[in-house]
């Protein structure tokens, strides 16, 4: 697979890395963990080489380290810190001490010695971001913290941070179904030369054309609270799904791979990481790094976005989801 540099200190990956959250977390039970290790082994063998992962996903660090122990120096690993599950709910926490618990417990449960690439996984309103980006500059003169970046951080706040220490990358949602990045991050980031590293490029799985309005979510799976994911709204939006199945016919590709490849012809720096469980998904996911979108292709792919109307927000309205993003 092609390779793509994030930042501007040569943080080089797959063009299309691998998100491993939904292996342990947020999307139902979490999958086996024999199966999701050789899952993560043969993505390497595939060519994968950008793997991300969190504290607050369960026991998914510990899957990703040792799945990808006989792997070190050949892969670059992602990680977060600053939500944490107490007491069965999700708390924002990025005061110093804090960020020096989380970096000790993610090395111990990945198993290197410095994690590749570290993530504020929500900005904290109660802790300064220079101060944050203080402690994680600690981290990296300590040899514990290669890169970091932040994950759904607000452009103002980006520029704050990247001023203290410089960021390597931002996550944050992008896809031809939310297309908000384009407004204002992705100009920051080109003018400030951050890599830009989005999840849910697929829509949460909408993309492949995997749900209609019959579709239903267990009670622990996320989609089941997303209002983009109620019935009327799934049948609403089959409309982009109809345009991507159209471009996929042309170019002689599946649904997803055409997604993915709308994603990487954005920006060269743009790098997205779907996730999955499945070694079939896998693969077609990575075909979509050799999807040849022309000019002309992402003129007419665009003009046609513009037209259709998504339906449904991303988050639940009033929602910690909805009011931890921008910030």
């Amino acid at each position: 697979m092609e390779k793509r540099i994030l930042g501007t200190n040569g943080l080089e990956v797959s063009a299309i890395g691998l998100g491993c959250m939904g292996m342990s977390h947020g999307y139902g039970p979490a999958a086996d963990r024999r199966e999701m290790i050789a899952l993560i082994r043969r993505a390497v063998e595939k060519g994968v080489t950008f793997f991300d992962t969190a504290e607050v996903y369960g026991d998914n660090e510990s899957l990703v380290g040792e799945a990808l122990a006989s792997f070190k120096g050949k892969v670059v690993i992602a990680s977060k810190f600053g939500v944490y599950n107490v007491d069965g709910k999700q708390t924002l926490d990025s005061k110093p001490e804090r960020i020096r618990q989380s970096v000790e417990g993610s090395l111990k449960r990945l198993g290197v010695e410095a994690i590749d690439l570290y993530y504020q996984h929500r900005v904290d309103p109660a802790v300064p971001i220079e101060e944050v980006a203080d402690v994680v500059g600690e981290l990296m003169r300590q040899g514990k913290v290669k890169h970091w970046g932040l994950s759904e951080a607000g452009v103002q706040t980006i520029r704050r941070a990247h001023a203290v220490l410089p960021l390597t990358a931002i996550q944050s949602e992008y896809s031809m179904m939310w297309r908000q990045p384009e407004a204002t991050l992705l100009p920051a980031l080109e003018e400030l030369g951050i890599g830009f590293v989005p999840f849910s490029p697929l829509g949460k799985g909408f993309l492949a054309g995997r749900f209609d309005k019959t579709a239903t979510f267990g009670g622990d799976d996320f989609r089941s609270i997303v209002p983009r994911f109620s019935p009327e709204n799934l049948d609403a939006n089959q409309a982009l799904v109809a345009l991507v199945k159209s471009v996929a016919a042309a170019k002689q590709a599946t649904p997803a791979q055409v997604a993915l490849a709308w994603v990487l012809a954005q920006k060269p720096w743009i790098v997205p990481i779907p996730g999955t469980t499945k070694m079939a998904r896998v693969e077609e996911n990575q075909g979509g790094a050799d999807i040849v979108l022309t000019e002309s292709d992402l003129r007419e792919l665009n003009a046609a976005l513009a037209r259709i109307e998504i339906a449904g927000d991303r988050y639940p309205a009033d929602s910690d989801f909805a009011k931890r993003t921008g910030n």
